[in-house]
């Protein structure tokens, strides 16, 4: 096809030309395809840089921007950056330079900025607002540019020159990565871990027939600069081989209480390239639309001293883990990765595998290396041949002065030196301009040694060029001195692809969110502490240890219950809170230990001064609940009068009084009073009778004077129990004194008519005066101390009015130890 022809005016030497549209528009889109691909979108596989990011830092480092100085203006630096080099405008300019300095996409930033430099989720601020400077490893990669390392070309305009490549000192292209979108071809690499990326180079250097398996061993996958972690390697490994693959990123998530009450998930890293805006986005999407569930909110609580985290909130009763894996495969937590490995080798695009980059990098390296050398003989030579000649000036200075003065000009003089001193004319002009003061004697001798020094260095780099061997071997240590200088551990773990719901996508079957409903009981240790204790859990690597000794063991209450279900949880100021098992932190039935548990005044957000739980009971057992308190009234309230309320009273307690024991307890059990002045009293618990929850109690004991009752419990009829009493006095510091210890049998207290003064459990001895802890219940008995740990009690059992023995240390309280009869399984 081609165009009519026509006259567009009659002025003279008018030219009109046919041309061929087709053939137009071909030339005109291969040549911008052409100026694409090697000019903008793909990176020199030598250095790992584009265009516009390598003309960045050279022209920084033409204006002195080291890391030593301060930072400039952004604009300052894109402003001469276009004038000089680059002539596609300063937007891109600036995108190419931000992107050296965001330490979320580059593994080693090459830029180090002051200001906005951006986010995932949000751009920079305009140039003229941020301040840059190269960054230590960015002098590394223009390291010995004065040196003729590599080729310049002109610029644009031809005004100036540039460098062709950048030496790199490290492997810049796969520690840091790229992407780019030419024309007709894409490149997207993931970055890796520079001190793993020069392991292999080295090796390759070492080695040049190695494998990639060899060199796998070395670079065993991407290494993101936001961590996560990489699920699948066969990708990887086609990656590596081929140059193309793919592999999955996750999140790190950890599963932890965010509250006594609530779990939840923890994000600490992201996939790589995925902002925690689009996570929370997406997952809000998805709750809305009902595809995600069990998510009660979500908070980003992401700072500078922090870092990333994001906390997902799970709603009571659904497991974390189903919910994790539901939000792997509906959000960004779990991304995919298509590695693209495309780069200019020898001014041409090609996908590389590792060995292929790695062997690129290792030649350019080589090369630089050997140019940079060749270049110091060169200067080397050079200077020596400057040294001799004055050397030979300084020695017969007063002939070289005399045939100078004699000399009727520059030129005649430089001839006479040359014809009576054989010295070449770089020699003799050099001796021309050379200043007085260079004549003294110390000058001479440092010439001398300068001129054995330079002959030691030449002999040096002569025998390094002449032997390839050592030529590997410098650029070897070379690289293991960048790894030294700019390497960092490895931040994203690699780990094999693990069976999930987000992997069965051909399944019809809903992945089970909730928990399910499992027979499990509840243990309240006397320190406050509370633990769920799954029948159905068995630790694999303790069956011959199931009951480990640890803090906070002593058992005040244990309820049987289901892990969805409810119990009850009653405080001293005679309140019943109800609660549910399911977020407690389980432990299995054959591996318990309650310093595994929370404190049970956190999870029902209690105010520990001022209430603390003294028992659980059964919400769902037809069995009364038996109440004791400081002033010694009892009271037994039927299940069957509890309100569906959150929580609520179950006795009306007196002024000044409060609960100090709550147990449930059956028409031929027996109910036990201790008081502070060593009265002991047990009676039948038909004696009393159930009252509605309103009702105020009747009279459990007699108490007398400023006396006070300080246990209260209930025992099975005939039960082998054991009674422990600790004596002290009013006159020391509570919490100072240990005081005097004693146990008895329950067998040796007789037992008494309700409302009546019991009988003495304990002889005080002079100073004494008061009972400040005592305990009634089955063996074994086990005493702690404030924070949880074991204390000792006297071995052997004394009478019931005897004196105690003598604490080491003081005792906070007192419970059931460890049997598989105490938690009942």
């Amino acid at each position: 096809m081609t165009t009519p022809a026509h006259k567009t005016s009659d002025g003279p030497g008018e030219r009109i030309d046919n041309v061929d549209v087709s053939a137009e528009m071909e030339g005109s889109f291969l040549e911008y395809a052409y100026s694409v691909i090697y000019s903008r979108a793909l990176p020199d596989a030598r250095d790992g840089l584009k265009p516009v990011q390598r003309r960045i830092l050279y022209q920084m480092t033409e204006m002195g921007l080291r890391p030593d100085r301060g930072h400039v203006k952004s604009a300052r630096v894109v402003g001469d950056v276009m004038g000089k080099l680059h002539p596609h405008g300063d937007a891109s300019i600036y995108d190419a330079m931000v992107r050296l300095n965001q330490p979320f996409i580059m593994r080693v930033p090459l830029i180090d900025g002051h200001g906005n430099f951006g986010s995932l989720d949000d751009g920079p601020a305009a140039p003229r607002y941020t301040e840059a400077r190269l960054a230590p490893a960015a002098m590394a990669m223009t390291a010995d540019l004065d040196e003729d390392v590599v080729d310049f070309v002109p610029n644009y305009d031809n005004q100036l020159t540039q460098p062709e490549v950048l030496p790199a000192a490290f492997p810049n292209l796969l520690v840091n990565g790229a992407s780019g979108i030419a024309v007709g071809m894409a490149t997207n690499m993931a970055p890796h871990n520079l001190i793993e990326v020069i392991g292999a180079a080295r090796h390759l250097l070492e080695n040049p027939a190695a494998s990639l398996d060899d060199l796998m061993s070395y670079v065993p996958g991407p290494d993101l600069p936001t961590g996560g972690l990489i699920v699948g390697l066969a990708g990887i490994r086609d990656a590596y081989e081929t140059g193309r693959g793919s592999f999955k990123t996750r999140a790190r998530v950890s599963i932890e209480p965010i509250t006594a009450r609530k779990m939840g998930l923890v994000v600490t890293e992201l996939p790589f390239m995925v902002g925690a805006e689009k996570v929370i986005e997406k997952i809000k999407d998805g709750v809305n639309s009902k595809k995600l569930n069990g998510i009660s909110d979500v908070v980003d609580l992401t700072d500078r001293k922090r870092g990333t985290r994001l906390v997902i909130g799970i709603k009571t009763g659904f497991n974390p883990e189903a919910v994790l894996q539901q939000l792997f495969k509906a959000t960004p937590l779990e991304d995919q990765f298509n590695i693209n490995n495309v780069a200019l080798v020898n001014g041409g695009p090609q996908t590389l595998g590792l060995r292929d980059l790695l062997q690129v990098y290792v030649d350019h390296r080589i090369a630089v290396t050997t140019r940079r050398s060749e270049f110091r003989l060169a200067r080397r030579r050079e200077r020596l041949h400057l040294v001799e000649g004055l050397l030979v000036a300084i020695v017969d200075i007063d002939e070289v002065i005399q045939v100078i003065r004699t000399s009727d000009d520059s030129e005649q003089a430089r001839a006479r030196l040359m014809d009576v001193f054989d010295l070449s004319q770089v020699q003799s002009e050099y001796i021309l301009e050379l200043r007085l003061r260079r004549l003294t004697r110390f000058s001479r001798i440092e010439l001398e040694a300068e001129r054995d020094r330079l002959k030691a260095e030449i002999a040096e780099l002569e025998l390094l060029l002449g032997d390839p061997a050592r030529i590997r071997l410098l650029v070897s240590h070379e690289l293991e001195e960048a790894a030294e200088q700019f390497g960092t551990p490895r931040r994203t773990m690699l780990t094999e692809a693990r069976p999930s719901v987000a992997t069965v996508r051909s399944s019809k079957v809903a992945p089970v969110l909730e928990h399910a409903d499992v027979p499990c009981r509840v243990v309240l240790s006397t320190t406050g502490r509370v633990i769920r204790v799954d029948d159905n859990l068995e630790a694999p690597d303790s069956p011959a240890r199931p009951f480990r000794r640890s803090k906070h063991d002593a058992i005040r209450s244990i309820v049987a219950t289901t892990s969805r279900g409810e119990i009850g949880a009653v405080t001293t100021r005679g309140r019943l809170i109800r609660l549910s098992p399911i977020d407690l932190p389980i432990v299995p039935a054959n591996s318990i230990h309650l310093d595994a548990g929370v404190k049970i005044s956190d999870y029902l957000a209690l105010d520990a001064k001022k209430e603390r739980v003294l028992a659980l009971v059964s919400l769902t057992v037809d069995v009364p609940v038996a109440l004791g308190t400081r002033q010694g009234v009892v009271k037994r309230v039927s299940p069957g009068d509890y309100p569906s309320k959150p929580d609520f009273d179950v006795i009306t307690l007196k002024a000044g009084d409060e609960l100090v024991g709550v147990q449930a307890a059956h028409d031929d059990d027996e109910m036990v009073f201790i008081t502070s002045d060593a009265q002991f009293l047990r009676f039948a618990a038909s004696s009393v009778r159930p009252q509605g929850r309103s009702a105020g109690g009747m009279t459990g004991i007699k108490l007398s004077g400023t006396a006070e009752a300080i246990f209260f419990g209930v025992l099975p009829v005939k039960h082998d129990a054991v009674v422990a009493t600790i004596s002290s006095s009013t006159a020391t510091i509570a919490g100072t004194d240990p005081g005097r210890a004693k146990l008895s049998s329950l067998s040796d207290f007789p037992a008494k008519g309700r409302a009546t003064s019991g009988v003495r459990a304990h002889a005080f001895l002079k100073g004494e005066d008061l009972l400040v802890l005592a305990w009634a219940g089955a063996a074994p008995v086990l005493a702690v101390g404030t924070d949880g740990s074991t204390r000792t009690l006297p071995e052997t059992l004394a009478k019931r009015d005897a004196s105690g023995v003598p604490l080491e240390a003081v005792i906070g309280s007192i419970g059931n130890g460890y049997t598989a009869a105490a938690i009942g399984h």
